[in-house]
């Protein structure tokens, strides 16, 4: 008894150790890469593509090598496999440039990731299906249902997730990091030496055919395992991207979704009446939370951002957790598990990878995260008993999208709450699955179409790598918005474009270049392009550089079609496309007299445009009286003590200043706006150094100075 122990011991141990190592080097090697791609929302979308395809290419590996090859044979194989990522080992990703300006970045990023981790991650991926079938080939009693392991496995990932974010990420420098990873693999690597081992002395015992080993896998029984598996995946996917879009892409965010729909698979595969009990109330409580989800979503609802959070990741873990126990209900016998495991795999790279990959080619807005909720509806089990009523199955969710598309348009009650209303008859109306996926449809496309009917006429719209962009024309106005997030706007008047929005000349930014040293515009780089607003304020003789990683935004904002800025501006422009440290890097120093950090993806942060080594970049290349200039706008993080902190360990002047707009007749053009300005000297920022309108920067602890290997967003979150 004491051996059985010893040994599930030790192979527990060694599926533990496995899922740690992969699920905490996904977030490290991302954060990795994130700011050769412009710390980009998407970075974290196709790194999981990457990272689940491996995993598939890990189980095919078992599956094969299991069926294929003989005990021994596999055990060989695997024992050679195990010392190859010693060549590649310790884990770092090499200087590139994204090539954003030639292609799709997420080629180059797949390549990358390739290159750096893909070997390691392979060799680890493959531990959890070889483990249990390893256990299936000895006599030992564990082996009759070595589905423990995979809950021991689900735990290690969820384990492995959280405490990157939470451990290692605040407390390692990054290659500290891929060292200690290191260490764990060698320590992997002996494990699985000491369980190979044991299988190898009890290979050749034999065990009876056990029930259900010859039991018949149909093509229906797999596409349903196939579905149920990617449906989940891809909503992680798209849910995770929502999220990050508008707040910052960071580890912790990354993880939040992930976790919980990894702690859904621990719970699933889990013995006993606890997790039968969590399915159910599950299955009741789905449709009201991806309900939920229709109404903030459709009615734009972006606060507060704590509910906003809650309901994103509720329906989730519900939805997960739904298809993950109709899995776990469906899984055969532990001689086909290596099967069962590939094909959940596959489901969960298709699911992913249409997210990730092809969602931005095909759809112009976020239209996969509202398919993936109607794909999780029809999955849902619904209500026994209901039969079919194809004529209101059909009628009822018609009706619905028009009643809603006529309320949102023709009345003048708040979106939220039409749609919630309309989100109660679709609860009302459900009991099955079909019902539920159709009214969800409905409520999205009418919903969403009714809002844009209602609001400011869209001339363009288009989406890649970088995000959804929006050329809106209004009353009298044209604008350009990134995400959900007003990147500028300009009047559709005669003469020159003049500067409005967070640009106007009564915000901060306005005054520091108006009451600013003289010829502060001589030599002016500007991170961020947007419409090109700031190029209003150039003057003859100026020369003026923008530093922008999407060229999608480079084409609208060089339309005359859309925006003149650029073209009527009164100095020189020239517009640099890549990220904008990587550009700024190969600018001579001592260069620019005015350096303005605008850099935003919707409302998202670029935590790496942000930290002690990017302020000692700009200031190497700005002349001795040269002027900082920070956009720190934001819905929900308030940077202006990062800033103060990396003034006051740099030794520099930190002023910060924002505008209330509208504020009266005259500046009605202006948006509320916040701007952080530094200089080497108080009086290398002239006038604003004195006027009431600015304060000193505030400052935090020392200890959450940000650098390129810190960063912590959770904590200024309003």
């Amino acid at each position: 008894m004491t051996g059985d122990r010893r040994v599930v011991a030790l192979f527990s141990a060694t599926m533990l150790t496995s899922a740690i190592l992969l699920f905490a080097v996904q977030p490290m090697v991302a954060r990795f890469v994130l700011p050769t791609f412009g710390s980009a929302p998407q970075v974290w979308a196709v790194a999981l593509v990457f990272f689940q395809a491996v995993l598939l290419l890990g189980y095919l590996y078992a599956h094969v090598s299991s069926s294929r090859l003989g005990v021994r044979r596999a055990l060989t194989l695997h024992g050679v496999l195990l010392v190859l990522p010693v060549l590649v080992l310790p884990l770092g990703v090499p200087a590139t440039d994204a090539g954003t300006s030639a292609g799709n970045p997420a080629w180059a990023l797949l390549g990358l990731l390739t290159v750096s981790v893909g070997l390691p991650f392979f060799v680890v991926s493959t531990t959890a299906p070889l483990l249990q079938r390893w256990l299936v080939n000895t006599d030992h009693p564990a082996g009759r249902d070595p589905y423990f392991l995979y809950r021991a496995s689900n735990f290690g990932s969820v384990l492995g997730l959280v405490s990157y974010p939470l451990l290692f990420e605040p407390r390692l420098a990054l290659d500290d990091q891929g060292r200690w990873w290191t260490w764990g693999y060698v320590l992997l690597a002996v494990l699985l030496f000491a369980c190979a081992a044991f299988v190898w002395r009890n290979a050749g015992a034999a065990r009876p055919v056990e029930r259900g080993a010859d039991e018949q896998l149909t093509v229906r029984r797999r596409l349903t395992w196939l579905v149920l598996a990617a449906v989940p995946s891809g909503l992680v996917v798209a849910a995770t991207t929502v999220l990050t879009t508008d707040v910052a892409p960071i580890p912790l965010l990354w993880v939040l979704p992930l976790g919980l729909y990894l702690i859904t698979f621990m719970i699933a595969f889990s013995s006993g009446g606890r997790s039968r009990w969590v399915f159910r109330a599950s299955v009741w409580l789905m449709p009201l939370a991806i309900l939920a989800v229709a109404v903030v979503t459709v009615a734009e609802i972006r606060s507060p951002l704590w509910l906003i959070l809650t309901v994103h990741l509720v329906a989730v873990f519900l939805v997960a957790m739904v298809c993950h126990g109709r899995l776990a209900q469906d899984r055969p016998a532990p001689q086909k598990l290596t099967t069962f495991y590939l094909v959940e795999s596959a489901g969960g790279v298709l699911g992913g990878a249409f997210a990730a990959l092809l969602a931005p080619l095909v759809f112009n807005a976020l239209w996969e995260y509202p398919l993936f909720l109607v794909g999780a509806a029809l999955l849902w089990p619904g209500v026994r008993g209901v039969k079919p009523r194809r004529v209101w199955d059909l009628a009822w969710p018609v009706g619905l999208g028009v009643a809603v598309y006529v309320a949102l348009t023709e009345l003048s009650y708040e979106n939220a709450v039409l749609i919630a209303g309309a989100a109660v008859c679709v609860l009302f109306a459900l009991r099955r699955p079909a019902r539920l996926a159709a009214g969800l449809a409905a409520l999205f496309l009418a919903g969403t179409w009714g809002v844009a009917a209602a609001g400011t006429p869209v001339i363009e719209r288009e989406r890649n790598f970088f995000g959804v962009r929006t050329v809106e024309q209004g009353s009298g106005v044209r604008s350009l918005v990134h995400g959900t997030t007003l990147h500028g706007n300009q009047l559709l008047r005669t003469g020159l474009p003049q500067p409005t929005t967070y640009y106007h000349p009564a915000s901060p930014i306005g005054q520091l270049v108006t009451g600013g040293p003289r010829g502060i515009t001589r030599r002016t780089a500007v991170v961020g392009l947007g419409t090109g607003t700031m190029a209003a304020y150039s003057q003859p003789g100026d020369e003026w550089t923008f530093y922008e990683i999407d060229p999608e935004i480079v084409r609208v904002a060089r339309n005359p079609r859309y925006f003149t800025y650029l073209r009527d501006a009164p100095g020189a422009t020239e517009v640099v496309i890549g990220d904008a440290r990587l550009s700024l890097e190969e600018a001579r120093d001592r260069t620019f007299s005015l350096i303005v950090a605008d850099a935003f993806s919707s409302d998202a942060i670029p935590t790496h445009l942000i930290t002690r080594e990017a302020i000692d970049l700009y200031f190497r290349k700005l002349v001795d009286d040269g002027v900082l200039a920070f956009h720190i706008s934001n819905r929900y993080i308030d940077l202006e003590s990062v800033l103060g902190n990396l003034a006051r360990e740099a030794r520099l002047a930190c002023y910060a200043g924002d505008l209330d707009a509208p504020l009266g007749e005259g500046i009605e053009e202006a948006n509320a706006s916040a701007w952080v300005a530094l200089a080497r000297r108080p009086e290398d920022l002239g006038d604003i150094a004195g006027d009431g309108r600015w304060q000193r920067c505030e400052t935090g602890p020392d200890s959450h100075t940000w650098t390129d290997d810190y960063s912590n967003i959770i904590s200024l979150l309003r």
